[in-house]
């Protein structure tokens, strides 16, 4: 199977398939709910690609070089930038879509919002203490240069940071929407991942043995790809789910409207000094 072949046919046929239905829905007058309208979705989810884009390519990159995982040169077009063949980045931004386009389809038929936690303050901060916590015991497992854990410490390391991120400015944000959060994170992950795994059977790319934990799931795939799939799929559905919300625009703004008095106040004071 070739690069090319698997993105059409696992993830190019399921991006149109959500489209239509998009196209549909819109026609009947189904959209997301009022709640998740703060722009425009699909600028939203351009803007994710982007991101995804920026800053999933280093990484990558580094993965290919240090033969973490390749690719069969026969299997592509043979078009590299980097170490990385233009089939892989073309997966950045499918992917994101298709992650980004189930989302918008679960949030038009399944808009219910949870009611506010009772302290949405502490729950930013324990699970951001939280994703610190783990962000800390895989950076010490690449310190410590434990072969086998090399890729799923890469995995954690690299992506923990944004995820604190997101749960440090909206994680009581997310608990309202889990219920879309994990009907999209969920499904996406094992469809991903079982089509990982068909790819990986066919030659398309491998993973080194040596530098996973070697837990093999559907009798092929490494746990560290199934980790990856579900680590990003949690990236695209907090960024967007959050960037959506009506009521992270408000916070966002009222943090603006702060960070724009204390540097006025800041720069008034200058000048008074002077």
């Amino acid at each position: 199977m070739t690069y090319f072949g698997f993105l059409a046919v696992f993830v190019v046929l399921p991006i149109l398939a959500l489209w239509t239905v998009a196209i549909l829905d819109t026609r009947r007058g189904i959209g997301v709910p009022a709640h998740m309208r703060s722009w425009h979705a699909h600028w939203i989810m351009l803007a994710h690609v982007i991101v995804a884009v920026l800053y999933t390519t280093p990484w990558d990159n580094y993965l290919v070089a240090t033969r973490v995982w390749w690719y069969d040169p026969s299997l592509v077009t043979g078009l590299v930038i980097w170490y990385v063949p233009i089939e892989e980045y073309t997966f950045f931004v499918l992917m994101t879509l298709l992650t980004g386009s189930w989302l918008l389809l679960i949030l038009r038929h399944k808009p219910e919002q949870a009611p506010a936690p009772a302290n949405g303050v502490r729950l930013r901060q324990v699970s951001t203490l939280a994703v610190f916590a783990v962000w800390l015991v895989f950076a010490a497992i690449l310190a410590l240069s434990w072969r086998p854990g090399t890729y799923m410490a890469l995995l954690f390391v690299w992506a923990l940071p944004p995820i604190m991120l997101q749960t440090a400015f909206g994680a009581d944000v997310l608990w309202r929407n889990r219920r879309a959060v994990w009907l999209t994170v969920l499904p996406m992950t094992l469809y991903l991942s079982a089509a990982d795994k068909l790819a990986i059977s066919s030659g398309t790319w491998t993973i080194n043995p040596e530098q996973t934990v070697n837990i093999l799931l559907l009798g092929r795939l490494p746990l560290e790809e199934f980790l990856f799939f579900f680590i990003v799929n949690v990236l695209i559905t907090f960024g967007m789910t959050l960037v959506m919300s009506v009521e992270s625009k408000a916070r966002a703004t009222r943090y603006v409207t702060v960070l724009r008095n204390l540097f006025s106040r800041k720069r008034t004071l200058e000048m008074g000094s002077e």
